[in-house]
């Protein structure tokens, strides 16, 4: 729980976290090492997958933990489950 949190937006989400995984994409994510998967929510529009990211990167931190933990109690890598 004590580490940096990403918040982002993909069409492709399984592809996303591979490059984050595997460091490939400059930036943010290969910068901070960040390869966990521990919470997502699926939209049906961009448009909404936009407005929700914008609205989570101004939640404190402190909601943010609570929205993961209320999703995945052990904060688990969540990659798995995407793929399969």
């Amino acid at each position: 729980m004590n580490g940096t949190l990403y918040v982002g937006v993909t069409s492709d989400l399984v592809r996303r976290v591979a490059e984050h995984r595997e460091g490939v994409v400059e930036g943010f994510t290969k910068d901070h090492e960040l390869k966990r998967l521990v919470y997502f929510e699926a939209h049906d529009e961009i448009g909404a997958a936009i407005q929700r990211e914008k609205s989570l990167k101004r939640w404190s931190r402190a909601w943010k933990v609570e929205l993961i933990q209320k999703f995945n109690p052990f904060w688990d890598d969540l990659f798995d489950q995407i793929c399969g």
